[in-house]
């Protein structure tokens, strides 16, 4: 299917906690999709609902603007799509053909990796299996491997050496050293043993730091941990230091337009009510990302260790390079359709907490009704939301959720309902 189409760019604040300009902010981000009504519609009558439609032109565009924005900073930059966050297999060759390397997680996404041709491949994650290992060596000269313990360095040594060959690798640090995410790398603590361990190493060659900060509204976060960092590879011994080559500074880079939340502590009630209870928390421009890290690689890193810095952005660049079509099956009551897609297609209940307007492409308006979406789960919980703009809202209506790019294909699954296609559009698709 070959449709032209354009991407949307919502309005965005970041003067403080909660943007209180909302309604226009949402407004915006409806009329931009609205305008485009009768392609979605088209889309629906061709294919049959439910629908992932992907656009790969605002793929490549948001992947550009990301390496833009942090290239006019720092002069020795490359990223590499998180796979984690969207792996179709298209995602991933539009990602390769923008110019990006791809951040795998798992064996399964280092396969898709190398089968769409991509030639730099960053593997990370906890507790790699021996044939993930010897994947990845048998790929060497494309895959560097993000170390996430003591123990798997000795596993990928093994794994190298059996492989005759050698492999490039990073150090995972951990950012948060207690509670749930100390699950990921080693404690910052840890740098110079782990450095010292790998000099002992003849198939595994120890090039570069990793870390990870997620859900990040604004670069804060990452600084800190810079300088952090800084002042542990300051102490450090330049011997141990003198095999790097990379820093990379992980993902967690939040779109433009924050994210919608029900204000803490709110009660469910009416649909009305829940329309009055929205608020946004914006994120910083992706240029503002880019300046502030540029400082404090300057101020804090780049005087121990002029390093190549890596990053591996995905929900920054896919969230809006995916949507949703459904289709109303039931009208129930006057605020309550059910729809004929469920949030399997997701992967979890998002949309019971979380928002996304819901657009009714057949009735189109800029007008915000009440009326609970549910899906067709047998489940409660199964609901795509509580309001839709539209004129009103009947049996054989087409219903779009915007900017579903990430975190939802790769969440799926098979429960009662089958999985929804996926239909590109735009460009020269």
């Amino acid at each position: 299917m070959a449709m032209k189409s354009r991407g949307c760019q919502p309005a965005s604040g970041r003067s403080h906690p909660f943007s209180s300009n909302w309604q226009k902010d949402i407004h915006d981000l409806v009329l931009s999709f609205l305008d485009r009504a009768g392609i979605f519609r088209q889309a629906a009558a061709d294919f049959g609902t439910p629908l992932y439609i992907y656009e790969p032109d605002v793929m490549e565009e948001r992947a550009r603007a990301f390496m833009g924005a942090f290239r006019s900073h720092i002069r020795d930059f490359e990223a590499f799509f998180a796979m984690k966050c969207n792996n179709h297999p298209d995602v991933a060759a539009t990602a390769v053909q923008a110019g990006l390397g791809l951040d795998v997680s798992s064996g399964l996404e280092l396969q898709r990796a190398l089968g769409a041709g991509c030639e730099h491949i960053l593997f990370s994650g906890p507790g790699k299996t021996e044939g993930e290992l010897e994947l990845a060596a048998a790929n060497a000269g494309k895959v560097t491997v993000l170390l996430d313990s003591f123990g798997e360095l000795e596993r990928l040594e093994k794994a190298a050496s059996g492989a005759g060959t050698t492999v490039g690798a990073g150090i995972r640090l951990t950012t948060v050293e207690q509670g749930l995410w100390r699950k990921f790398g080693i404690p910052l603590s840890s740098l110079a043993d782990f450095l010292a361990a790998s000099a002992g190493k003849k198939a595994v060659r120890v090039q570069g730091i990793q870390f990870h900060t997620s859900w990040n509204m604004t670069p804060q976060a990452q600084v800190d941990f810079l300088a952090r960092l800084g002042g542990e590879i300051g102490s450090i011994d330049s011997s141990l230091l003198a095999t790097l080559r990379f820093l990379d500074i992980g993902g967690g880079y939040w779109p433009e337009g924050g994210e919608w939340l029900l204000e803490e502590g709110y009660e469910y009630g009416s649909a009305l009510t829940r329309l009055r209870a929205r608020q946004r928390v914006p994120a910083a421009a992706i240029e503002d990302f880019a300046r502030e890290i540029a400082r404090a690689l300057v101020e804090h890193i780049f005087p121990h260790a002029p390093l190549r810095i890596y990053a591996e952005p995905g929900r920054w660049i896919a969230d809006r390079t995916m949507h949703i079509l459904l289709t109303v099956v039931d009208r129930k009551a006057d605020d309550l359709v059910v729809t004929d897609a469920g949030t399997n297609i997701l992967g979890w209940e998002r949309y019971e907490k979380d928002y996304v307007p819901v657009i009714n492409m057949s009735r189109p308006s800029l007008d915000e009704r009440p009326c609970m979406i549910a899906g067709s789960l047998c489940t409660p919980h199964d609901i795509w939301g509580w309001s839709y703009f539209g004129e009103d809202i009947q049996p054989g209506d087409i219903l779009l959720l915007p900017n579903q790019g990430a975190y939802t294909w790769s969440l799926r699954q098979e429960f009662i309902k089958p999985l929804a296609k996926v239909v590109k559009i735009g460009g020269d698709v």
